[in-house]
């Protein structure tokens, strides 16, 4: 097992809110507000590969190949675009999924909307995205840059920054703290575990946060 796959089953192990408090321990924002789960399994972690749309007018019947990047895409990446959050129209549906799941690609985050999300949650494919939406982004949207630094709702995700999402919503990790916050992460469970038994076994909140360490949850415990 390589070590990205040993991380990346680390990672799956726990949930974005331990995630998201290690991240939180060294001030680094990850949180990619608004996008939540809409499709496939409960959980996705992998290294980002990024898109950037702009919205076009296009002329009559010229088709801007938007989605055409795809064929780019490594196996075991995780999509993300930003449409710039767009209600308006979409930036991924069931022809990109069905490619997605061909080429192993690990799920798609979308900052925008998705469509045909019946034939998404069919092929149980891993789709993260702000909103539902049935009109096409084609003639409406055009890709401008891939494999560039995107700022989500004012979290900057890089090409290769990790990607975690459950059914609380979605995170952004930088590559280079990828282990660390996996470890602070794994601690915040230990203790938040440990804190719960305490008070199922009769502990007030008070003193079994206060023993427990619950203001410091990502410390590792002697």
């Amino acid at each position: 097992m390589t070590i990205q796959s040993t991380l990346q089953s680390r990672l799956l192990a726990l949930d974005t809110a331990a995630v998201s408090d290690a991240l939180d321990s060294l001030y680094i924002a990850g949180g990619l507000a608004g996008i939540k789960l809409q499709a496939g399994g409960s959980k996705l972690a992998g290294p980002a590969w990024t898109v950037k749309y702009e919205a076009c007018v296009a002329e009559k019947n010229q088709f801007m190949n938007a989605g055409n990047y795809i064929d780019r895409v490594p196996a075991g990446a995780v999509i993300v675009v930003d449409n710039g959050g767009r209600t308006d129209c979409t930036s991924w549906g069931n022809i990109l999924t069905t490619k997605a799941v061909l080429k192993g690609i690990a799920g798609s985050v979308i900052y925008g909307s998705a469509r045909d999300i019946a034939d998404i949650r069919q092929m149980n494919y891993p789709l993260f995205a702000s909103n539902i939406y049935m009109v096409s982004g084609k003639n409406r949207a055009r890709v401008t840059a891939v494999q560039c630094a995107l700022q989500i709702e004012g979290v900057t995700v890089c090409p290769g920054d990790w990607i975690f999402g459950d059914e609380n919503g979605v995170l952004a990790i930088p590559a280079e703290q990828l282990e660390e916050v996996i470890r602070r992460a794994e601690n915040v469970e230990k203790t938040e575990r440990e804190i719960i038994n305490a008070v199922r076994e009769g502990t007030s909140l008070d003193v079994a946060r206060q023993t427990l360490g619950y203001h410091v949850p990502w410390e590792a415990k002697a």
